[in-house]
């Protein structure tokens, strides 16, 4: 995945990698000293979770958001690195990929089928799968409330995996086929399943347009917006705005004209102009 102007040092900025990256000169440092191995993936992806939201403003703003690389760096980084916008799986994968790549870390993107609806629903979402160190690693920094909080190696089948204070799991119903599941009130919960074939950039483009516009979609229905830190999540679904700290969920129902002071001062988001 590649943008013209993406840059390796803005990124760490905008992530806050190592800390409060304060000074270019020391994300650019930073930059030259990565190496493609598990540890930096796994932080790469802990930091980007921890700073960059999953929200589709865009969205509920009544517009189809932009697959363009460079509209993507320009929404999430900005020109300085001080952006605080995020976007949804599309946008937020694409741009780790972005990082992957400028590290020179193989990977493939992967279509996905939400399995957490009461019917069959199409592939519509994207994870990647990277390649380091001679193993696969399930990556996804955007499929919302119970989203991967680290890589999850593809030979650990059938393997609870505890994330900080989630647990995940793979499971292998075919040969070559997967599906995420977490764990939810000490029961296992389909998330979504996926196979290995790769996908290109371009295939996404029916999915988002789907997500983007079609009324059925939860994207279209309501605000989404979640933010994972080190103890946990915070969410604004609808009209309620739920904490998850250290396995505990409080609930705060958000009137409409609370909106804009939520999203500012949970999630340092701005609500973006109608249809512009």
């Amino acid at each position: 995945m590649h943008a013209s102007n993406f840059q390796l040092d803005l990124y760490l900025k905008r992530v806050g990698f190592a800390g409060d990256v304060a000074a270019d000169a020391l994300a650019a440092t930073l930059a030259a000293t990565l190496v493609a191995n598990t540890a930096t993936v796994k932080s790469l992806m802990q930091h980007q979770l921890r700073s960059v939201p999953f929200e589709n403003l865009d969205v509920q703003a009544g517009k189809i958001v932009s697959l363009n690389p460079e509209d993507i760096v320009r929404k999430i980084i900005g020109d300085d690195g001080k952006a605080s916008r995020g976007g949804y799986c599309y946008e937020v994968n694409a741009l780790f990929a972005m990082a992957l790549t400028a590290l020179g870390i193989d990977y493939q993107f992967v279509f996905c089928r939400p399995m957490f609806y009461p019917m069959r629903r199409p592939k519509t979402h994207m994870a990647l799968i990277v390649k380091v160190q001679g193993e696969q690693w399930l990556c996804d920094l955007g499929f919302g409330s119970y989203g991967l909080r680290a890589p999850v190696a593809l030979s650990q089948v059938n393997l609870p995996q505890t994330q900080e204070f989630d647990c995940f799991r793979l499971i292998s119903p075919t040969s070559g086929e997967y599906v995420l599941q977490a764990q939810l009130d000490e029961q296992w919960v389909s998330q979504y399943g996926f196979d290995l074939y790769p996908a290109d950039w371009i295939d996404f483009m029916p999915a988002n347009y789907l997500n983007s516009t079609h009324p059925d979609t939860i994207f279209v229905q309501k605000y989404l917006v979640i933010q994972q830190h080190a103890t946990g999540r915070t969410m604004l679904v609808g009209n309620e705005l739920k904490e998850w700290q250290q396995g505990k969920v409080t609930v705060t129902p958000v009137a409409t004209d609370e909106l804009a002071s939520v999203l500012k001062q949970q999630f340092k988001l701005e609500l973006p102009g109608k249809n512009t």
